[in-house]
């Protein structure tokens, strides 16, 4: 999936960073890929990529989606943690 999702980079350098490759198709992929992507890499390392996801690589209606199906809401449905922020210093 990485030539796919992180078209930027060669598959090479893309796969290099496997997390950045899971959270993007996680992001922006298709029914299928996203299908594929679950089964083959199962719901605990997909909440792991939620939970060390950095600023700008979600977008509001895929994390919220994910919280949900991940079973990630905290404690009452409809209450999804805010998106990852930039965080100046």
């Amino acid at each position: 999936m990485a030539p796919k999702y992180i078209w930027w980079k060669t598959p090479d350098d893309a796969i290099a960073s496997p997390a950045h490759v899971v959270a993007q198709v996680m992001n922006i992929g298709d029914f299928d890929d996203v299908q594929m992507l679950a089964s083959h890499m199962g719901e605990s390392y997909l909440r792991e990529i939620l939970q060390k996801a950095e600023a700008g690589q979600f977008n509001e209606r895929p994390w919220s989606y994910w919280h949900y199906r991940l079973g990630l809401t905290i404690s009452v449905p409809g209450n999804v943690p805010a998106l990852p922020a930039w965080k100046l210093q």
